[in-house]
């Protein structure tokens, strides 16, 4: 069985217990309701495209990032999730098989993020959009749903100490709430 096929029947399992949460104390709100998109590479060697935003963002600038944000009126997370990725790096909704939704994610700013979990075929002619994206580029799934790349970093934020995941892959620092999707999807993967 491929990693894909695996990563497939991961996600039509029951969610295990260990899964991050993220930030539950009530403040996600039906407007603050988002989608991303983890776009799986069609590979003997899978990969996962990734996204650093433009440093002049005002929110999250130059963090590394799966393609996305929030619903528009009437979208599904699906529908957004793909809109998200053609805005963002010029990914063809019709490239994308999907393969299903991943476990919801809160966020520290109120988001209710769902990652949505597809398959592309390698070597896309994509495009960073030059307004949102600064770069893109492809990690390998293997590593990223690796436990033994998954670090438990903590930090001060607004008087307390936030706990967060990070992944270090070459020169690359995946951590916040992107972080925490992975190893969900790692847990749900049973690799975690």
């Amino acid at each position: 069985m491929t990693l894909i096929e695996q990563l497939s029947e991961a996600l039509g399992r029951p969610a295990p217990e260990s899964l991050q949460r993220g930030d539950l104390e009530g403040r996600a709100d039906p407007r603050h309701d988002a989608a991303v998109l983890v776009a799986v590479t069609e590979r003997d060697e899978p990969g996962v495209i990734l996204t650093v935003r433009r440093e002049h963002l005002r929110a999250h600038a130059g963090q590394i990032a799966f393609p996305g944000g929030r619903l528009d009126p009437g979208e599904d997370h699906v529908t957004a999730a793909l809109r998200e990725a053609e805005e963002e790096i010029a990914l063809d909704p019709a490239a994308v098989r999907v393969l299903g939704s991943a476990d919801p994610y809160h966020t520290i700013t109120g988001y209710r993020v769902v990652p949505v979990v597809g398959v592309v075929p390698p070597e896309l002619n994509l495009a960073p959009h030059e307004d949102e994206v600064a770069d893109l580029f492809e990690a390998p799934l293997s590593f990223l749903l690796d436990p033994a790349n998954h670090r438990q970093m903590s930090a001060e934020f607004q008087g307390a100490t936030r706990h967060y995941w990070q992944i270090d892959w070459q020169d690359r620092r995946i951590w916040g709430a992107t972080a925490a999707m992975i190893v969900n999807l790692a847990r749900r993967f049973g690799t975690a």
